[in-house]
């Protein structure tokens, strides 16, 4: 069964989309659940509904890419919750559309601060706090681009792909301390980054649906489920794994 209770958790990218699921459904699950948002106010909507059902929630504004912002809300944590038992890090920026030759070196800068230091800079700050809970699982939010290409995603499939690394290589490093670590690869699910990138939400449903066998796009509810699964002991025996929940995008 994939039950949180008793446990704490952090979330980047908690104000939105894939991450607001994932904090909602943690507390669901019976976690306290710190929601991490580059918006305040975002995040403060988010612990509220967390609030409102019956859980705990805190809202921190934190751009995980600044190394002040991440030490300032571990800190914050740490006052609140003493321990951490998970971590996700679904905190992703918006990345403009392009090869190499036209992505310019600050937006590729930019999309690497934020996908990849920032889980970086989580990690390093969150797992201190999770040796002293006797361990945790920290999940990677990645992607099915993190495995195939895409035309002019030059940016955010070379972040994926890091992603994924980077579960394998600190799986490694921390098994021996308690600490599970795997990435979640979601593959195209409705929220505002897909109307950002095709215009609008049907015009996402026509082009990317068919993209997958089930014939549609994910919801961010489904991929929450699969992030508590993760989190929980239910998923004991998984370290260093990358959890494909992507419709069979990448099956065939």
């Amino acid at each position: 069964m994939s039950t949180l209770a008793g446990k704490c958790a952090v979330v980047t990218g908690a104000g939105s989309g894939i991450g607001r699921a994932v904090a909602l459904a943690f507390a669901e699950a019976g976690a306290a659940v710190a929601c991490l948002d580059i918006d305040q106010d975002r995040a403060d909507l988010v612990a509220q509904t967390v609030g409102n059902r019956g859980g705990r929630g805190l809202a921190l504004a934190c751009d995980v890419s600044n190394d002040a912002h991440v030490d300032r809300a571990a800190k914050a944590v740490h006052a609140a919750f003493s321990t951490v038992h998970a971590l996700v890090n679904a905190a992703a920026t918006i990345d403009p559309s392009g090869t190499v030759l036209e992505l310019a070196p600050s937006d590729w800068d930019r999309v690497f601060d934020v996908n990849v230091k920032g889980a970086y800079l989580m990690s390093r700050a969150i797992v201190p706090l999770m040796l002293a809970a006797g361990g945790g699982s920290i999940i990677h939010i990645a992607s099915q681009l993190g495995r195939v290409g895409a035309p002019r995603r030059a940016a955010y499939c070379a972040t994926k792909g890091a992603l994924i690394q980077l579960a394998k290589a600190m799986a490694a490093d921390h098994a021996e301390q308690n600490i599970r670590v795997n990435a979640l690869s979601p593959g195209a699910v409705e929220t505002a980054r897909l109307v950002y990138r095709f215009g609008s939400m049907e015009e996402a449903r026509n082009i990317a649906g068919p993209k997958h066998l089930l014939g549609r796009l994910g919801q961010p509810d489904e991929i929450a489920k699969a992030a508590v699964f993760l989190a929980s002991d239910a998923s004991s025996f998984m370290t260093g794994a990358d959890l494909l929940v992507d419709g069979g995008y990448t099956a065939v």
